[in-house]
């Protein structure tokens, strides 16, 4: 496995392009599996978690390809990948086996497309991110009000609608607020089943808005998007389209993270910075600069020897503070000039990166949904291993302002979600490399 290798104490300084965003182009390569024709998604990062549906897909009869960056950069972005082209040929498989879905929760997205045009599917419950339990059983709820005979079965999750799904009335909300995963499954089951689906409590993540205008251009008819509830009147069939991935306000938010923690001016390109208004908010409390355009933003501070202010963040459902940001903004905490609260309401037991900065010496102790942070003007490099996603991406930030030396493991976990990080940010300025051997 490989492992990144970080040296402490660079100020950043520059720009980077957003990517396409991985929360939306997962489940628009899922919708592949309902086209009638080609599906042409521009701006599709190239991430292993892509790569990983690219392997379900094809399973399922679909097939993929790259296509290279066109000359005027419309195909990627900062020198990234092409368009992605998906296509399924004739009807599609409807085993997606364990094999290919463990690596990865977004997997389940092939569930909704495959009842909704096979009229049945055998899905293996899916893995993933391994902070908490997180149930699927809002999308099999969804399937069901659909009409939809659902049943689990040695670790499979099964579906029938021999006569094909009927549009409902349904409610999506949970505990801990609307279900984006959810919202988007059944959202796309619904683009043809017979007659009108109503989505109550439907997520209003950018991501989901971005699927639905996806599949409107694929032909499906979709009203409310954007809002918590979609009306979605079936057709007969979806055909193929081209459809621009929004950028990825997680990645674009990571960046201006890594540019305030070190006290530089980091510029993110080709973002959507109304979907970042909550960490525009935070960075703002927290002492910085931010400046926006209509595709752009930048933050700025004083220098290296800058601690932020101490602030509050809560995670809640989009357009508040995100969770997948929630680690990224403690790493940031753990320097600020005082005492900081964190609380996730989204995934409670999401603080699997707590441990491994305080390896770091940081000052953190959790009390149930909440951590207190109490900052420090010095943190030290050590051997840190990454648990997740988000969790890899804080320990890289941590390190980027740590003494010395920080070696962070098991860094496959943020290639699945940040496209070539190591040399994104040495173009920032930062002192990162790849090395084969980590544990």
């Amino acid at each position: 496995m490989d492992k990144f290798v970080v040296e402490g104490g660079v100020r950043l300084e520059g720009r980077v392009t957003a990517a396409g965003a991985k929360n939306a182009v997962l489940p628009m390569m899922a919708a592949a599996l309902l086209a009638d024709g080609p599906l042409r998604l521009e701006r599709a990062p190239n991430l292993s978690d892509v790569r990983t549906m690219l392997a379900v897909l094809e399973g399922l009869g679909c097939e993929g390809r790259r296509e290279e960056p066109s000359l005027d950069g419309g195909g990627g972005a900062d020198g990234g990948p092409g368009a992605l082209v998906l296509e399924t040929k004739g009807e599609p498989g409807v085993v997606a086996p364990w094999e290919q879905v463990r690596k990865m929760r977004a997997s389940v997205c092939v569930l909704g497309p495959l009842t909704a045009r096979a009229h049945r599917a055998e899905v293996s419950l899916p893995g993933g991110c391994v902070f908490g339990v997180r149930p699927i059983d809002v999308h099999l709820r969804g399937l069901e009000a659909l009409g939809a005979k659902v049943t689990i079965e040695g670790g499979y999750v099964k579906t029938e609608a021999p006569g094909g799904l009927v549009g409902a009335e349904v409610f999506l909300g949970t505990a801990f607020g609307p279900s984006v995963t959810g919202t988007m499954n059944v959202a796309m089951a619904a683009t043809l089943a017979k007659g009108r689906t109503v989505i109550h409590g439907a997520a209003c993540e950018p991501e989901v808005s971005d699927l639905c205008e996806c599949l409107v251009a694929m032909g499906a008819n979709i009203e409310g998007i954007g809002s918590p509830r979609l009306e979605i009147h079936g057709v007969e069939r979806l055909h193929g389209a081209t459809h621009r991935v929004l950028a990825d306000r997680i990645e674009a938010g990571t960046y201006l993270v890594a540019g305030a923690i070190t006290g530089g001016r980091v510029r993110v390109d080709d973002c959507r910075p109304g979907h970042l208004a909550a960490l525009t908010e935070r960075l703002r409390e927290a002492g910085f600069g931010v400046e926006r355009g209509e595709d752009w933003m930048e933050v700025f501070g004083e220098g290296f020897a800058q601690r932020a202010r101490p602030t509050d963040v809560t995670t809640q459902p989009f357009p508040g503070f995100p969770t997948d940001l929630q680690a990224q903004w403690m790493a940031l905490m753990c320097r600020a000039d005082g005492v900081s609260l964190v609380t996730e309401r989204i995934y409670p037991d999401r603080y699997m990166h707590l441990p491994e900065l305080v390896r770091m010496g940081a000052r953190i102790r959790r009390q149930e949904a909440t951590a207190v942070v109490e900052g420090r003007e010095r943190l030290s490099g050590a051997q840190v291993m990454a648990s997740d996603l988000r969790a890899s991406a804080a320990l890289v930030l941590a390190g980027l302002v740590a003494d010395g030396t920080t070696e962070i493991h098991r860094v496959y976990h943020i290639d699945r979600g940040y496209e070539r990080i190591d040399e994104r940010l040495r173009g920032l300025g930062a002192k990162v490399r790849r090395e084969a051997g980590g544990e």
